[in-house]
């Protein structure tokens, strides 16, 4: 007979597994991440990421003046760091696999604006994480699977 304890368990364990399992499957090829932010007067900010040959990226960034560098894989789009007013756009396509680091600083006297689509993929680390969220939801189970077979003394 399952007590009460052992179906929370059993429940909460099947929902910790299940996020861990569709976290694990999304995480899987190109991701593409939605740009949109504001940064205040003096600010900076660094984007780095990894993507795969042929992925497309595009930035917009608005505002008085901003620094900017850029950096891409071998062969690829570099900008040195330089002083832009107004407004820039940025679109450039992979070459190879490799990092790309984009760094801008709010130089100007009002807010700025960078928005645009970046095509990455996931952080091979990530795949661990997932897999330990997995492996915790099943022990979760596994020890309240335990507490309707025999009750462990003191509880």
């Amino acid at each position: 007979m399952l007590t009460k304890i052992t179906i929370i368990g059993i429940v909460v364990g099947a929902i910790i597994t299940a996020i861990g399992v569709v976290a694990l499957f999304s995480s899987f090829g190109l991701q593409t991440v939605k740009v949109d932010e504001t940064f205040a007067i003096g600010e900076s900010t660094t984007y780095s990421f990894q993507a795969p040959a042929h992925a497309i990226q595009y930035l917009n960034i608005t505002g008085k003046s901003f620094d900017v560098e850029l950096k891409t894989p071998y062969g690829g789009l570099q900008i040195p760091r330089d002083t832009f007013k107004d407004d820039l756009s940025l679109e450039w396509v992979h070459l190879i696999d490799g990092q790309s680091i984009l760094e801008i600083q709010n130089t100007g006297d009002s807010e700025l604006r960078v928005y645009g689509t970046i095509e990455t993929v996931t952080d091979p680390i990530m795949f661990s994480y997932h897999i330990i969220v997995i492996v915790t939801g099943l022990v979760i189970i596994g020890f309240s699977s335990g507490f309707s077979a025999r009750k462990p003394r003191g509880f």
